[in-house]
């Protein structure tokens, strides 16, 4: 709500000005008409349920979802992909100490013009050495890291090619054989049934399997972290490496 406000205020002022408007209808119509009002409340509703339940409830941000060993527990560069808004270089800080954070931020106010990341910026410290990039090629020896990962950040590259090219990249500066590790939201049912048209907004799976496919890369495993966000880890092609 913080970043999206614009939405639900609008939602909350049509609702109001659609309740008012019940004086004018016809006392025989009203149950109907209430009625119609109470189910266009629930995609709104459901909306801040699914985010509460996601964001606040689940166990997306303990981390818990990472299969064991998965990082590595020593000294490590671990990369971390934003577009405005870094929900998680700080959490891998306080959970592998040992390892050097390097987060890149491939925000282009140029072609992410959304108001709500335009806002989570506002709102949020960069990360401590945070890098500026390009989705097409980043300044980093190859090898550079022990594991990137993308934390509902890629689906900002809108363009399916130029996704995988990024994620080629990001292969690349990981070491032969590390993970690259990327947690999305899918445009399915479930999300739909949570976020209605707001899904279109996310990839679907089939698109995301083209852009691993174009990047090089091998997904080894398919996490639900809950009915709502999937985390794929992927590895390098042998060929890719």
């Amino acid at each position: 709500m913080r970043f999206n406000w614009h939405f639900y205020a609008l939602a909350l002022g049509a609702g109001a000005a659609a309740l008012a408007a019940a004086r004018w209808v016809p006392r025989r119509w009203r149950p109907a008409y209430h009625g119609a009002l109470a189910l266009g409340a629930v995609p709104v509703l459901g909306s801040l349920a699914a985010t509460a339940y996601v964001y606040d409830k689940s166990t997306l941000y303990r981390l818990s979802w990472l299969p064991a060993g998965l990082l590595p527990q020593g000294p490590a560069t671990l990369l971390t992909v934003q577009a405005g808004f870094d929900e998680i270089s700080e959490l891998l800080h306080y959970q592998y100490p040992a390892a050097q954070v390097l987060a890149l931020d491939f925000y282009d106010p140029t072609r992410h013009t959304e108001v709500s990341i335009r806002r989570a910026r506002a709102a949020t410290r960069p990360w401590p050495g945070t890098l500026a990039v390009g989705t097409t090629a980043l300044p980093l020896a190859t090898g550079l890291a022990g594991a990137a990962v993308a934390f509902l950040s890629a689906h900002e590259i809108r363009d399916e090619t130029e996704r995988g090219a990024f994620l080629r990249e990001l292969g690349r500066v990981v070491l032969p054989g590390a993970p690259v590790i990327v947690v999305e939201h899918l445009r399915d049912a479930v999300n739909f049934l949570a976020y209605t048209i707001g899904f279109l907004h996310f990839h679907t799976r089939a698109s995301w399997l083209r852009s691993f496919q174009a990047a090089g890369l091998r997904l080894e495993q398919e996490l639900k972290i809950t009915p709502f966000i999937s985390a794929f880890i992927l590895r390098r092609y042998a060929e890719s490496a």
